[in-house]
């Protein structure tokens, strides 16, 4: 039973892209990928009591694969040197009624900020109007700046209501070209929209020749879901280049996923990390890039 129980977690972890999507679970049982290493302590455990060599060696092989998998993003450290841009997106959470306090934590020293589940006119808008000079805010999505934004349209992301932007910021080294997304959720066995959305982001982004782009927000997809492959390469992510631990951002309480992303082309990532934002149900993902 050991023996067959570790076989079958090295082959998940190993081959979970090779699996049917099965309606939608799959796509979760990738979200939750790396806490299938939690299983392996307990194979080893009972494997020791057999006192079997064979079940024991079989125990630790599920723990080598997730190792190789996941083990960088353990041992990985931010490049540092000098940035350009510090960048924050954040789910505010449309029932808080601390956003203001939320944002106002971390949008310090930041450049740039986009937020998701805006209310319009609510705490978060005020408070970020307030810190910086230049915004846009279309529904329940928004980007502030401190520096000008040139130009700015909404996005069809085929939601049939607004909730993804484009704008142009002239930054002191040169224009970058950002959008802000809020693609639709992803449940067990209701991931048909969510994809939906997302094929029009990967359209959306392979369209624009922009030099230098960022995607900020809420993907609803996770760092490990097979969905997000179209767009992660082209694009770079943030947390995986210049970020330490998996970078977790949702549930707040207890990350154990991350819908949360910071990605982009024609610049360099230099840091990246997460931080707590009151009353939100998602952290915020923050990162500093260099052009």
């Amino acid at each position: 039973m050991i023996i067959a129980g570790a076989v079958a977690l090295a082959l998940l972890l190993g081959g979970h892209r090779l699996l049917p999507e099965l309606g939608g679970f799959t796509t979760v049982l990738e979200s939750l990928l790396p806490w299938l290493g939690a299983a392996v302590p307990l194979l080893v455990l009972g494997a020791l009591l057999t006192r079997s060599r064979k079940a024991v060696a079989a125990a630790v092989l599920p723990g080598v694969v997730w190792g190789i998998m996941f083990g960088p993003a353990l041992l990985r450290t931010a490049p540092g040197g000098p940035s350009d841009l510090a960048v924050a997106t954040l789910n505010v959470g449309v029932a808080n009624s601390d956003s203001g306090k939320a944002v106002r934590a971390v949008a310090k020293d930041r450049d740039l900020f986009a937020a998701q589940e805006l209310t319009p006119g609510g705490p978060a808008a005020k408070e970020l109007d307030k810190r910086f000079p230049h915004r846009v805010q279309v529904s329940t999505i928004g980007l502030w700046s401190r520096f000008p934004i040139t130009g700015h349209r909404t996005v069809d992301i085929g939601l049939g209501w607004t909730r993804a932007l484009r704008a142009v910021v002239e930054t002191p080294r040169g224009e970058v070209t950002v959008y802000v997304m809020h693609l639709a959720s992803a449940r067990p066995g209701e991931t048909a929209q969510r994809d939906h959305t997302l094929a029009h982001a990967r359209r959306v982004i392979e369209a624009d020749g922009s030099e230098n782009l960022l995607l900020l927000g809420d993907l609803n997809t996770a760092t490990t879901d097979r969905k997000r492959s179209g767009l992660v390469p082209p694009l770079s992510d943030a947390h995986l280049e210049a970020g330490a631990g998996f970078g977790f951002t949702w549930p707040a309480s207890f990350p154990v996923t991350r819908p949360d992303h910071i990605l982009y082309r024609g610049l360099t990532a230099t840091s990246a990390s997460v931080e707590h934002a009151v009353g939100s149900d998602h952290r915020a993902a923050v990162a500093s890039l260099r052009l």
